[in-house]
This record gives C-alpha cells, structure tokens and sequence, in this order.
C-alpha cells in the first residue's frame, strides 16, 4: 500500500502483490480447560503493542492491566535496523513471556448520578518510554490513569557496626530504650515524655552511650522486582462513557472521546482539559448521531480522525479554530438508492478506525465490513472488504439478542499490506489489501488457527458503483466452515493487534490471549 499518486489508493510501484501469509500459532495465555467456566471480570476488553513491538498489554473487565515482555531478541544486542537482527527476528517466532500485572481501576459509584462506575479497561494507550521506565494510559467509562512501570532495586542490610552480643552491659538495654523513647517523642508532636525514665528534657543518653546503637554500615542490592505507579489520574471531564483515548505524536498531549466530546489533554496536567470537539445538540431531541471512535494521526499532531454512528469519519485540523464544530474532510459511503432498511444505520455504525503507520489511509469497522480509506480522496473508500457477510440474513435474530451492536476492532499491519479483524466463533479474518491482492484468510484463536480456513476462496469482484477502484473481498465465507460446523454467536472475538514491524498478531477469546506468525 503505497501512498504516491494520489489515485484511489493505487500503488506507484508495479510489481505483483505478495503471495498470502501462512498463519502459525505461537503462543497462548491463559488457556482454558475443557468445559471451564470464565469469570466475567477475567475476559479481557483491550490489547495493544507499543510501538517497538517488545511490550504487549492487555486490560480485563476485572480492571486490570497485564504486561507481556518479548524474549527471543534479549540476547542479541544490535540495532535494530541491523540486517542481521532482521534476519533473524524472521527466522523464528516472536516469545513473549509474563512481565507483571497492576490493578487499574476499581468499581466506583457516582453518587451525584446514582450510577455505577464500572472497572472494565475500555483502552490502553502506550506512551514514550523514558529511563527503561514504561509509561501507559488505560481508561475505564469514566476516567483515564497515567502509569509508570519501573524496575526497582531490593536492597538490604548485611552488615552492622556490632553484633547484638557485643553490647556492652546496659548498653543494649540503653539502645532499645532510646528507640523506644524517640518512638515516643514523635508521638508526643515532638516534644519529650516527662515521665519517661531514658530520656530527659534535653533528650541526653542516660547510660550506656550512643557507642551501643547498632546501626547498619554495609548495604547491598539483592534483587529487582517491578513497581507500577500511577503517576496521574485524568477526571471528571467525560459525562458520557469514554470510548477512546490517543496519544499524540508530540508526546505531549492526548485525546479522550466519548460519544458526544472529545477532550484535549496534556500529559502533565491532569485537572484541566481542553473541549475540542462537541457535538452535543442544544435540545437532545434533536441528536442524530454520537462520536464512536477517535484517533490522532501517526505522523501530524494537529491533526486527528473520528468517526460517528453514521459511518461517517471525520478528519479535522487542530490549527483551524480552538473548538473544531467543521471538519477539514468528511469520509463517507455514498448510499445505493433502494437499498435502505431497518438495520442499515445499525450495521453502517463504525465501531473502530485506525490510521496506517504512514497516515496515508484510515481503516474502519463496521458491524458487516472493513473499509480502507484513502485521506486524499473522500469520494469513497479504496477497498471493502465483506467479514461476515452470511450473517445478513440473520440480522433480525442478532438485533433481538443485541449481537448487531457488538463493537468490533480492526488492524493494520507495520508494511500497510494488509488488514485484519474479529468475528463470531473466536474467528478473525485478513486481508490483502495490496493491489491486485487476493488474500482472505480466515483463522481461528486456537492452536489449529487453520482448521476453519475457508478452501479455495473465489477471486474477489470489482465493486459495480458510481465509486472507482473499490474491492470488496471476504463474502465468499459461507454459515458454515470447512468442516460443516455452524457458527457460535456466543463467542466473539473483538479486540486484537497487529505487531507495529513484523507479521504477528495477538487476539484475545475471552480471558485467553493467542499469538500467532506468519
């Protein structure tokens, strides 16, 4: 996916598209047992890699974060743009192993609303990292939390200047009481205990002299063990449930977004916040939309993408005006005339957007697809790509059980060749989206990631509309798998991340996290 031309999302080079991925698995935590129950609060609602691609957390309904350390490229100390460190990283699949694990946030109750503020982590954001310190923003409904996670040394004593036989008489006793005493004092708001026998009103020893305090004169470092603090605590800015946060590429400032605000905040200060973006109505009737998504853009930091319930995506530039009511680009799908039903504004909602690492183009998930937009033309996306596109016959029987608002993830990968999301029975599918690109796996989150794969899929159709070069891949997928087995609408697999430089994905199923490679 090369930017260039400016023509649809075409690429400049001329070349055939890569062959497709064989997935592998890789790792897997917190596997269940056969017929084990899974706790509500362990099943995990957000992952994210940082952006070196060594670190991993993932947030659970329980309010927690879990931190995951990569191991296969600890022993080879060359740079990372070094061909043989490459070499290598490929030859081989990444290892990641458990690091630590904090308590975020806790169940809270707002008293003024009488409502219950869940601990569930909705997003976790990885910030620059500073003196091999991590540093990370995770939010729940209400409010967002700065952490910082750091090795700290265990240090202690192994020598004093006497052993306890020593003491010299009363000495020891002298010592203890002097302890006890200035215990005492302290107590006393700093003032001597008149009735204490050790120490009189000018606090002198009254036996044995300060030679018989043991005190220690050799330290040493034992161990280290990590430390997660929080540094910051972003809240009371969000009357509504926060679906995002972003950090900005100057490291400085981030963004939160609920569904009808997005917030400006800097690192630093964490009772202030700026109002960017509202679109809160004077009457509530009159309301037609909520914000879903948000994201700043990877490269620019005044400028910054959201999209709304109406699939439509938003860009807008931070140096235009203080509140940003107008957007510099407005990103939507023409509507096909006829095609309207009940369900279409449900299933046209965005539940995720993501930019590509060059900012050239946005990816966004709908309830039925993956769109790939191309910033520099808002006449249409470049490429849709159909995920599930047997269920739209079912889509009255996943209204009533309120599947259809099930908020899906999406991905893209380091190289931007290709695109990937979740589906129902632990599922998720990628795509190519290279021109030319044929490439629609679907895999599943197990040790067999393959076993669903659908067999010899069609080559995908040109889209017939008034929008050029659009692909829509994926609908070959029927209700069924290879095997004949139905699909599970129980099991949903909706958050997962592409590794920022090599084809790895982590996907959670519940309260399991799988890895796999290509």
């Amino acid at each position: 996916m090369n930017g260039g031309d400016g023509k649809g999302g075409e690429a400049s080079g001329v070349g055939p598209p890569p062959s497709p991925l064989e997935w592998k698995f890789s790792q897997v935590f917190g596997e269940r047992a056969a017929g084990e129950e899974v706790q509500e609060v362990d099943i995990i609602s957000a992952i994210e890699f940082d952006k070196t691609g060594d670190h991993l957390a993932t947030g659970d309904r329980g309010g927690r974060v879990v931190l995951f350390e990569r191991t296969d490229t600890k022993d080879h100390d060359v740079s990372r743009k070094d061909k043989e460190r490459m070499d290598y990283m490929f030859s081989r699949h990444p290892e990641f192993r458990y690091k630590t694990e904090f308590q975020s946030h806790e169940p809270e109750f707002d008293y003024l609303k009488s409502l219950e503020i869940e601990e569930k982590i909705n997003k976790i954001r990885w910030c620059q990292t500073a003196n091999s310190a991590l540093f990370l923003l995770s939010t729940n409904d209400k409010t967002i939390k700065f952490w910082k996670v750091q090795e700290k040394k265990v240090k202690k004593i192994t020598e004093m200047n006497m052993e306890p036989s020593k003491g010299a008489g009363n000495g020891s006793v002298a010592s203890s009481s002097l302890l006890i005493s200035s215990k005492q004092h302290l107590l006393n708001g700093g003032y001597p205990d008149k009735s204490s026998s050790t120490l009189n009103n000018d606090l002198s020893v009254s036996s044995g002299g300060i030679s018989s305090l043991r005190l220690p004169v050799v330290v040493t470092t034992h161990e280290t063990s990590l430390v997660a603090r929080c540094r910051r605590v972003y809240a009371h800015a969000h009357d509504y449930h926060i679906n995002s946060i972003s950090n900005n590429s100057d490291g400085e400032t981030f963004i939160s977004a609920d569904d009808l605000r997005i917030n400006l905040w800097n690192l630093e200060i964490s009772n202030q916040s700026f109002n960017i973006v509202d679109v809160k109505p004077q009457n509530m009737e009159d309301l037609t939309e909520v914000i879903t998504s948000a994201e700043f853009h990877p490269s620019h930091c005044n400028t910054l993408a959201y999209s709304s319930s109406k699939g439509s995506i938003r860009l807008i530039d931070l140096r235009q005006s203080a509140l940003c009511d107008s957007h510099a680009k407005l990103f939507e799908e023409q509507e096909v005339p006829g095609s309207k039903s009940f369900f279409t504004e449900i299933i046209a909602s965005i539940s995720d957007i993501k930019f590509a690492k060059d900012g050239r183009y946005i990816l966004s998930r709908d309830y039925m697809t993956l769109k790939l937009w191309d910033i520099n033309m808002d006449s249409g996306p470049v490429a849709t790509f159909q995920v599930h596109e047997y269920l739209r016959p079912k889509l009255c029987d996943l209204y009533e059980n309120d599947s259809i608002f099930d908020k899906f993830e999406c991905c893209l990968s380091g190289d931007g060749l290709r695109v990937a999301t979740g589906s129902y029975s632990n599922l998720f599918r990628v795509f190519g989206c290279a021109p030319g690109s044929t490439e629609a796996a679907t895999l599943e989150a197990s040790k067999n990631p393959m076993r669903r794969q659908v067999q010899n899929p069609t080559r995908p159709s040109r889209q017939t509309s008034s929008v050029p070069r659009v692909v829509r891949r994926g609908s070959e997928s029927p209700g069924v798998d290879s095997n004949g087995n139905s699909y599970d609408f129980t099991t949903k697999l909706l958050h997962l991340a592409w590794h920022p430089s090599e084809n790895s994905i982590a996907c959670a199923a519940a309260n399991s996290l799988y890895m796999y490679y290509a």
